[in-house]
């Protein structure tokens, strides 16, 4: 999980929400689709292109906004942009897992779930070369219950962080760093914080 530095909302967004003339009723199902499209590709952006919690490549076509305080039971914090990210899966195909923002629902724990937009939430989990995950210290209860609720050990998780870092495994340590860092679209490699504690120690 990579922390992710919240951007300023998106101005359509920020014109939409001063001129709702519901703004006692701050429901995310009243956004009108093309304001929900610029606070999508906000979101997307300002992740470096990879999902909120498991750091899967993210585009419009493969997530969705992800309310972080579910929606369902944060009614007044829906239109909040400090609550929207973006979460990998879109339209689930038959028997994949679910994971990340989908697996989530509506739970949601202050004291269990980390928040990627944590400064220390990079800290808090272990990642092996063989791409499983781990709290990093033992007894770390958020950690265990943000790995099980978001289902971040999934097998499918494991194999495409593998697979990442093996891709690099065999490069100078300088490039891996540089290969690491954001482009110039702004794009993270997918799984970097995998990538960077297995073959960089970090």
């Amino acid at each position: 999980m990579k922390q992710i530095l919240k951007g300023v909302e998106p101005d359509a967004f920020s014109t939409w929400k001063d001129e709702d003339t519901m703004s006692h009723r701050p429901r995310w199902n009243r956004v009108p689709a093309e304001i929900r499209k610029f606070i999508h590709q906000a979101l997307i952006q300002e992740q470096g292109f990879i999902c909120c919690y498991c750091e899967s490549m993210v585009m419009l076509e493969n997530s969705h906004v992800e309310h972080f305080r579910p929606k369902e039971n944060y009614q007044d914090r829906q239109l909040e942009y400090e609550n929207l990210l973006c979460s990998c899966q879109r339209e689930l195909a038959v028997g994949e897992p679910r994971h990340c923002g989908y697996k989530k629902g509506s739970w949601f724990d202050e004291n269990l779930l980390i928040s990627p937009l944590d400064a220390n939430c990079e800290q808090k989990f272990l990642f092996t070369g063989g791409g499983e995950v781990f709290p990093r210290s033992e007894g770390e209860r958020a950690a265990e219950a943000t790995i099980q609720k978001l289902g971040l050990n999934l097998p499918k998780l494991q194999a495409l962080r593998s697979a990442a870092i093996d891709a690099l495994y065999d490069l100078p340590r300088e490039e891996i760093i540089r290969l690491l860092e954001k482009t110039s679209e702004g794009r993270y490699p997918n799984y970097c914080s995998a990538i960077s504690q297995v073959l960089l120690g970090r």
